[in-house]
């Protein structure tokens, strides 16, 4: 059915549109006089139909106006360019009135800034912008394809609308139809437009993900090797939420995670990740503050320094409200800042308010969805506990030592260049590197890779006579081999590892296996080592060496920690170490020492004299009850999931841990005995070989048929002693053992 009636038919000439007000109405203006007769005549509202040869119809209202001439017909920029009318050209238009109206109920219409220089950042609300659409262009013809210039508000930049797709009440589908003040009006993005649309009459086109990351990013180049799975959780819960659209986002409620805390071993690459999340997302430049920065000695500017680190958050709110880029406050050593509120020292009470003011400000009464604040730190212990629920330092992610594979894959980042230009030796293996440098942080093993390319380059210089010269095939010959890598790992020791010193210290001169007393224990303590190795369980795995003091327990515990066990962490717990430390000095040094334990996936811990840690005397009896309970309770303590723990104890006194209630802490229990047999101490003496073949047998024969009760070390000390005596030595030795031996018949 034809929608319009042609009443008369008018040859006019193409004008420009004589004002702006004019334009943005989307009709096309004739006389004032010739509209009034037209209207006089026919009583309707009137419209221009224009038609080419190739059968396109345009068809607009007609509006009137009392400067233009009547043989003119106005046309705006916008019109003349859909219409392809130029200036001066005559024009065959015929004057309708529609017949039988096809109604709009719902209209597509793109979007994008009129003028690329005037777009701002702003958003335009959809719901507002389609009533405003009806009531500027209520009752006006449409076309698929038509192009209009529109404004939403005075505010605003003019908007160029193309419209997309019709549908009428009469048919789902059309190419033409008129405007009702109750038309559906959906807005959609024009094609590479950067105009921010919002409200519910955004169109499906328009919901498109957000690009949360950096287009130009490339994860193979962040040079973070080991962190895989944090980084896995950190996108899942920090950063998923971000890539849908706001308006999603807002009708779920959804509020975005806003903290981030990474804690950690010092060098295990918490700044390091927090470098690379600030350069990978689409955010706004980071602002990268060190947590003593912002104390400030004068009243109220340390709480400033806070405030002015939200500022720019809280302005792009308020502009851009949902479509607000990301802001990023990445805290080191924010505990310096962030303490338990109510331990500080002072009278001022600046760390308390700081930390209240970032509290407030993360959230708080105004709440912002556009930051994100990532904290690091060593001692998440330190930091309020305010800060770390969910809505503020929500997301906590421990970077802990990496493991083989990690390890790999950081040696590989930092050898990339070598490998690139071939200054790596085929000899070296990074795979079995990476299984030799148990413990060693993401920073110790680039010291390594450093201290084993500068050991490479020491070969190719040669220093004398106060000159330093290079070779003259440094250049070529320079390679980096698998001798460098070795002479680096004796220079670089990881701050978590097992200590040479204290395996030197504590073996002394090794441990003697005289026996099946021995040789039983050795035996079964290997199974034991095993067990915390593979075992699944039961973690920790604690054996008890007991016996008199001197019988070898300390030598042989660190016997089976340094050499047998070939755990990357040792360390050893002794009273000796402690001597002067107050009881709450002493009891932070322990737990220190097991909470270190707990950061590697293999670890055992020495607990040399534990009478003398709890500092018990057999008088009264007396002894630390806090250093006793918070020994019971680290020697019963579970140890964190895929972490394994190996507890070797040694005492003098089984009765006075069972007394105490600590013996049922242990696993197992084993005795370490005195020399008590002839063939073991002739065993003890060929290996100390303090005396030839003929003094020994001497000495056999003449304590053979005596009974003994000495402890290892008091045997060893008197046999050194009797070596003084070169002519006499074998009589002084017997002569010292009869007098230390009680039972000597």
């Amino acid at each position: 059915m034809e929608v319009f009636t042609e009443k008369e038919r008018r040859m006019l000439t193409v004008t420009k549109s004589p004002s702006d007000e004019l334009s943005l109405t989307n009709c096309l203006v004739i006389n004032k006089d010739l509209f009034k007769d037209l209207k006089s005549l026919y009583r309707d509202e009137l419209f221009a139909k224009i038609s080419f040869n190739n059968g396109t119809k345009f068809t607009y209202k007609l509006c009137s106006y009392d400067k233009i001439r009547p043989e003119l017909i106005g046309l705006s920029y916008i019109q003349r360019i859909w219409t392809d009318l130029t200036l001066e050209r005559g024009v065959d238009v015929s004057i309708c009135v529609c017949t039988a109206p096809a109604i709009i109920c719902k209209i597509n219409i793109k979007v994008d800034f009129l003028y690329k220089k005037n777009k701002i950042m702003d958003s335009f609300n959809t719901d507002l912008m389609s009533k405003k659409f009806n009531e500027c262009f209520g009752d006006l013809p449409f076309t698929i394809g038509q192009k209009l210039v529109f404004k939403f508000t005075d505010k605003m930049p003019l908007l160029l609308l193309v419209v997309d797709k019709i549908e009428c009440i009469e048919n789902s589908v059309s190419t033409f139809g008129l405007l009702n003040m109750n038309s559906l009006v959906i807005f959609d993005k024009a094609e590479n437009s950067d105009i921010n649309l919002t409200g519910k009459y955004r169109g499906a086109a328009t919901m498109t993900t957000t690009s949360i990351l950096n287009p130009d990013w490339d994860f193979s180049k962040m040079g973070v090797g080991g962190l895989d799975k944090e980084f896995s959780v950190i996108f899942r819960r920090a950063f998923v939420s971000r890539v849908y659209p706001s308006e999603l986002v807002e009708q779920l409620g959804l509020q975005h995670v806003k903290g981030i805390l990474l804690y950690g071993p010092p060098g295990t690459g918490k700044t390091l990740m927090a470098r690379q999340i600030g350069k990978m997302l689409n955010a706004s430049e980071p602002k990268i503050v060190n947590g003593p920065e912002i104390l400030n000695k004068f009243v109220g500017e340390s709480e400033k320094n806070i405030r002015v680190l939200f500022e720019d958050a809280e302005a792009d709110k308020k502009k851009y409200g949902v479509n607000s880029p990301l802001h990023m406050i990445i805290f080191d050593e924010i505990d310096a800042i962030c303490r338990q509120r109510g331990t500080a020292t002072g009278s001022t009470g600046v760390a308390d308010t700081v930390v209240n003011q970032l509290l407030s400000k993360m959230d708080g009464v105004q709440q912002l969805n556009n930051i994100l604040i990532i904290g690091m730190t060593n001692r998440k212990d330190l930091i309020d506990e305010a800060l770390l629920r969910p809505g503020r330092l929500e997301l906590q992610m421990e970077i802990n030592l990496p493991n083989e594979e990690g390890r790999l894959q950081i040696l590989n980042i930092h050898t990339l260049k070598l490998q690139e230009h071939k200054k790596l030796h085929s000899e070296v293996d990074l795979k079995q590197i990476s299984v030799q440098i148990k413990n060693y942080s993401g920073a110790e093993i680039e010291g390594l890779v450093r201290a084993a390319t500068t050991n490479a380059m020491n070969k190719f210089v040669s220093q004398g006579q106060g000159k330093v010269e290079i070779h003259q095939n440094a250049v070529e010959s320079l390679l980096v081999t698998k001798t460098d890598f070795d002479v680096a790992a004796s220079d670089i020791k990881p701050a978590f590892g097992s200590g040479t010193d204290d395996a030197d210290h504590y073996l002394g001169i090794g441990i003697f296996e005289y026996g099946n007393p021995i040789s039983s224990i050795i035996e079964f303590s290997k199974s034991l080592i095993k067990q915390a190795q593979s075992g699944c369980l039961v973690s920790p795995v604690s054996l008890l060496l007991h016996g008199p003091e001197g019988s070898g327990k300390t030598a042989l515990a660190a016997h089976l920690a340094y050499k047998l066990s070939n755990f990357p962490f040792v360390k050893v717990v002794s009273s000796e170490n402690m001597s002067g430390y107050s009881e709450s000095s002493r009891c932070q040094a322990i737990t220190k020492i097991f909470d270190d334990a707990y950061k590697s996936e293999l670890s055992c811990i020495i607990v040399d004299d534990i009478e003398g840690l709890f500092d018990y005397i057999p008088i009264g009896p007396r002894f630390s009850n806090l250093v006793l309970r918070m020994l019971i309770v680290l020697l019963k303590k579970k140890t964190p999931k895929n972490n394994k723990l190996l507890i070797i104890t040694t005492c003098n006194s089984l009765d006075v841990l069972r007394s105490l209630q600590v013996l049922n802490c242990f696993n197992a229990t084993i005795e370490v005995p005195a020399i008590r047999d002839v063939v073991y101490m002739i065993n003890i003496l060929n290996e100390l070989k303090l005396f030839n073949n003929e003094e020994i047998r001497e000495i056999e024969s003449s304590i053979k048929q005596k009974s003994f009760n000495i402890s290892l070390k008091k045997l060893i000390c008197l046999a050194e002693r009797a070596k003084q005596y070169d002519d006499s030595k074998v009589v002084k030795f017997i002569y010292s053992l009869d007098q230390e031996c009680d039972n000597i018949y």
